[in-house]
């Protein structure tokens, strides 16, 4: 009896234990369970990354209806990924994930404001956050393959949803405002929309760039560059000198020096740019907003738009100088119609402080066209 019940209360321990992060180089026997992978784990009410796993944040975050993200990577025991400055070179077997969430308040009220209130050490306060999705993005030997997750009502599990999801929810402001959101989890191979950076070539991570990265974080032990903190764990080989490295602005939250010409190319880099580039998905427009790109015709400074159609709002430009309200991007930007708005996917709702930043980057360039 005793030697039963010592037993059973080991499989009880058991249970308890973390799971190990997931090496996965091969197959399509993905885990029909977040807790599968071992990423994340949830620990005294809190969720936060797996011991080997590092969280890490971006410059400019990607617009998403206001969700805040828990970014997190891992790479297999031993691996190391490979600086450039366009794309690291990440080892087979890493695993990328973002958790989009949103804070609540005492009344479980979800809200709508950018402050980070996650603790470094502890992660997510699970009382104080509503868990809706997460991404996963795995680097195997044919290459990266994008999983979507859907968190249940109860908060407890994240399940693979190949068909994507929706969920109709209202965000509350210091104002006392209120916005709806039509919040739409992708499908699958919706995740190549935008993941697809260069046409042809398969998805691709978006944020894990030299440039997103660049900036310190806060850790358990302490406040640190990122990419100096990868590069100390062994996480990263080949970094140059910080000076060396590129940096995009923090987009409506400036560093000293940071222009705003600066900000809102970063905040058009990060919502714009991997389809807008000479080889993306919008390549045939003509129109590309990737830092590489000059300010002048090619980023749209009076450039005519192509085959728009109603997209373009009557507009004659797709960026004039001193003139946001003739500008089509401006108009894009605004709508929310999906057959007008730009990007296409991932928001419902219309980015205000976005938009203010931008119309006031346009109405500031000189000359006319």
């Amino acid at each position: 009896m005793r030697g039963a019940l010592c037993l059973m209360l080991l499989l009880l321990a058991g249970c308890d234990r973390p799971v190990e992060p997931l090496y996965l180089p091969d197959g399509e026997a993905y885990p029909e369970t977040l807790s599968g992978w071992g990423m994340l784990q949830r620990a005294d009410g809190h969720l936060q990354p797996a011991a080997t796993a590092q969280a890490y944040d971006l410059n400019t975050p990607l617009y998403s209806d206001y969700a805040h993200k828990l970014r997190t990577l891992w790479l297999p025991p031993g691996e190391s990924a490979r600086y450039a400055e366009k794309d690291f070179d990440f080892p087979v077997g890493t695993v990328l994930t973002k958790t989009f969430y949103y804070p609540k308040d005492a009344q479980g009220r979800l809200l709508k404001n950018t402050r980070d209130d996650r603790d470094p050490a502890r992660g997510l306060d699970l009382e104080r956050v509503r868990l809706v999705e997460t991404r996963v993005l795995l680097r195997q030997r044919q290459g990266w393959v994008a999983l979507p997750y859907v968190w249940d009502e109860a908060q407890q599990e994240a399940t693979l949803e190949w068909a994507g999801a929706s969920a109709a929810l209202t965000l509350h402001d210091e104002r006392g405002d209120s916005l709806a959101v039509d919040y739409q989890v992708p499908d699958a191979n919706q995740c190549a929309g935008c993941h697809e950076e260069r046409h042809g070539e398969g998805l691709k991570p978006l944020g894990p760039k030299a440039r997103h990265l660049n900036r310190d974080l806060a850790y358990a032990d302490g406040v640190e560059n990122q990419l100096q903190h990868w590069q100390r764990l062994g996480l990263l080989q080949g970094l140059p000198a910080p000076e060396g490295l590129p940096r995009n602005a923090l987009a409506g939250a400036p560093r000293a020096g940071e222009s705003l010409e600066q900000q809102a190319r970063s905040y058009l880099d990060i919502n714009c740019a991997h389809c807008h580039n000479p080889k993306g998905p919008a390549r045939t427009s003509g129109l590309y907003l990737d830092p590489a790109t000059a300010l002048g015709i090619p980023y749209g400074l009076c450039k005519q738009p192509v085959a728009a159609g109603k997209g373009s709002g009557d507009r004659l430009v797709d960026i004039h100088p001193g003139q946001p309200d003739a500008s089509v991007l401006v108009y894009r930007v605004q709508s929310t119609d999906p057959s007008v708005m730009m990007p296409e996917l991932g928001r419902s709702t219309a980015h205000r402080e976005g938009l203010e930043l931008l119309t006031r980057w346009i109405a500031s360039l000189p000359g006319g066209c």
